[in-house]
């Protein structure tokens, strides 16, 4: 097995998640050569109508940041448990992105609180949500958002699996996973091997594949590569989750055309 996580080290200082926005402070104020009417449907915003949007806050920020959003804690929808005063809903009572994020802040990471990794978290989860997590919820702890890092240019990985192997090494116990130097993901606890790092539109070229336009959203290809998060879901209390409710079999007839 390769020893991915001192290139996780190097590459990505925080191993697995990082905030989108928080490894640097912002001088002008958030989108502020923006037009307005590019997310508001008033030409003229005032407080009265700045929340009429032209759309979802997750289709707005996902035009700029479509990674974050893809990879990130859900929004868009209601919560079940009452949220703290620092962290509004919108006029519907759901849960966006500026529930945590000041949009036209400037403050590191527009967050609207200083509290952070695991602080952050239970601000609006108790400590069972993450207990019942088969990694304790370290995974999750760290930020809200996946973030792809520039992968080394030696390497083929996609930088998604690369924050993945920053953990799941050859140092990682016998339920977790590594990657030999084939290229083959090779998960310890089963016979499951796959290769990941490859070009899907290549493979397709030797039949017996799906067209990409037919692929689940669900599926995953960063850069166009198979990768970890095309297999399982990159942001989820089920800490490995597939992207199909279902077994294995069907998690390869997503892809495999036989």
């Amino acid at each position: 097995m390769l020893n991915y996580k001192k290139w996780a080290v190097a590459f990505s200082p925080a191993l697995i998640i990082f905030f989108l926005w928080g490894s640097a402070r912002t001088t002008a104020t958030h989108m502020a050569t923006t037009p307005c009417t590019l997310c508001h449907v008033a030409t003229e915003v005032t407080s009265a109508n700045a929340a009429v949007l032209v759309a979802s806050q997750e289709k707005l920020c996902g035009g700029c940041h479509a990674q974050a959003i893809l990879l990130s804690h859900p929004s868009g929808f209601s919560p079940k448990r009452p949220l703290a005063k620092e962290y509004p809903l919108d006029w519907k009572g759901d849960l966006t992105c500026s529930s945590c994020h000041h949009v036209h802040g400037v403050q590191t990471g527009l967050m609207r609180t200083q509290l952070a990794g695991a602080a952050f978290c239970l601000a609006c989860h108790d400590k069972a949500f993450f207990e019942k997590m088969p990694d304790q919820g370290i995974s999750l702890t760290g930020a809200g958002h996946l973030d792809a890092r520039n992968a080394p240019p030696n390497l083929n990985l996609d930088p998604f699996s690369l924050q993945c192997m920053g953990c799941h090494d050859e140092q990682a116990d016998t339920n977790q996973v590594g990657i030999d130097s084939q290229g083959l993901m090779r998960h310890k606890s089963s016979s499951i091997n796959h290769p990941i790092g490859r070009s899907y539109q290549a493979a397709t070229s030797y039949g017996g594949y799906r067209p990409i336009d037919q692929l689940p959203k669900a599926v995953v290809l960063p850069d166009g590569k198979i990768g970890c998060i095309s297999c399982h879901v990159g942001y989820s209390k089920e800490h490995g989750g597939l992207v199909v409710p279902k077994g294995q079999s069907e998690l390869c007839l997503i892809c495999h055309d036989l």
